[in-house]
């Protein structure tokens, strides 16, 4: 009797040089979504460098409102959604307070804000899944995962915080205790040393080559950002469906399932490693979008990403002085407190993967849904409070 079950696996034995060439095939898309990644945020930094350009002192404006927690709250929120960048924020945050330019109970919504701003890049990812229904429902589900999450430790933070002042005590105390025995700590991220060159080389064509200036500079600097952004979102979409096709992702699925404190741990030292909670998570939408990954195995990765996402402004304090340290302090307590509330209990983490879910499916059946959540939330609340109310 031949040995061989079927005429295929006679020719394809072992080992075989088909086995070899999808394992480098594998590789080499796995390197290719990197490289995509990595244009990703290419194209963030100069849609960032033409927002700067275009506001000018804008950024510095939205913190002149301290006396009014919620106003705090969404300033810090809109810097963030337009700067995309929470590390931004919170730097600028941080010198602010060091320098006494903000008192520390002003800044401590506006460090919430940021949290919550930081998860409008992964939700705008999502968009690149709008041909496709059910992948756009995953990927939108997926991505206000986090942003649910995040409003959910608001309502409770916020509050119980304006009551009690648990984070500014608890930040102040720590911060006491580490001044002066952990200064000089510095982290430079190879990533942003990678992409600065670049960034700085597109604003030199912009302004030199082209020969713009002021706002004009700016417009530049931003269609351009967003067109390398879009070019990459869309590219990453198809490699991952193919990738996807080829691969069940039964391993990756299984890596993140199975212990969620373990997820936590890899978002946060991803996020840390990359300095940049916007990459960890946009790249999450697209497996979630294929089917790679559930909501329920992604949120607890989001949430290691959140706490990873506060060294930046962390170390950063250490070189200036407690009171800066202090609020730095407060970003981490807040995301560990949020994760102590919502998470541990299964009907509590449930919540934000709930109510994602029934957004996701709204949106899936109707896409004005979704542009309207991103418009409303991430910039016309914010927009409306900070500017009519002053």
């Amino acid at each position: 009797m031949d040995q061989f079950s079927s005429p295929e696996e006679a020719i394809q034995p072992s080992g075989s040089p088909l086995k070899g060439q999808a394992i480098i095939e594998t590789f080499g898309r796995i390197l290719t979504v990197l490289a995509l990644l990595f244009t990703f945020l290419v194209g963030v930094k100069i849609l960032t460098s033409g927002i700067k350009l275009m506001g000018g002192g804008f950024a510095q404006t939205l913190f002149d409102v301290t006396s009014n927690p919620l106003l705090s709250l969404l300033s810090g929120m809109l810097a963030t959604a337009l700067l995309q960048s929470s590390s931004t924020t919170t730097s600028i945050i941080v010198g602010l307070v060091s320098g006494g330019a903000l008192n520390l109970a002003g800044a401590i919504p506006m460090i919430m804000g940021a949290n919550l701003g930081t998860s409008v890049t992964n939700t705008l990812v999502s968009l690149a899944y709008l041909k496709d229904k059910d992948s756009f429902q995953r990927s939108f589900a997926a991505a206000t995962v986090h942003d649910f999450f995040n409003i959910l430790s608001v309502l409770v933070l916020l509050p119980l915080e304006l009551a009690t002042g648990i984070l500014e005590k608890l930040a102040t105390s720590v911060s006491a205790f580490l001044y002066g025995n952990m200064t000089g700590l510095t982290y430079s991220s190879p990533l942003k040393a990678a992409i600065k060159p670049l960034a700085k080389g597109a604003k030199t064509f912009i302004t030199q080559n082209l020969g713009l200036e002021g706002n004009a500079a700016g417009i530049g600097l931003m269609l351009l950002g967003a067109g390398i952004t879009i070019i990459a979102l869309t590219t990453v979409v198809k490699v991952m469906k193919v990738v996807i096709e080829r691969n069940k992702g039964d391993i990756i699925e299984k890596l993140l399932s199975k212990n969620p404190y373990t997820a936590i741990l890899f978002g946060g030292v991803l996020t840390f490693c990359v300095q940049s909670s916007s990459i960890t998570t946009s790249l999450l939408v697209p497996m979630a979008g294929s089917g790679l990954l559930s909501i329920a195995s992604i949120l607890p990765v989001t949430l290691g990403a959140n706490i990873g996402t506060t060294t930046t402004a962390l170390l950063a304090a250490l070189t200036g002085n407690s009171a800066g340290l202090a609020i730095a302090l407060v970003h981490f307590f807040f995301n560990i407190l949020g994760i102590l509330i919502w998470f541990p209990a299964e009907k509590m983490r449930r919540t934000p993967i709930i109510l994602s879910t029934k957004l996701g499916k709204l949106s899936a059946k109707n896409k004005m849904i979704g542009f309207l959540y991103i418009g409303v939330v991430f910039f016309g609340l914010p927009l409306i409070g900070v500017f009519i109310t002053n």
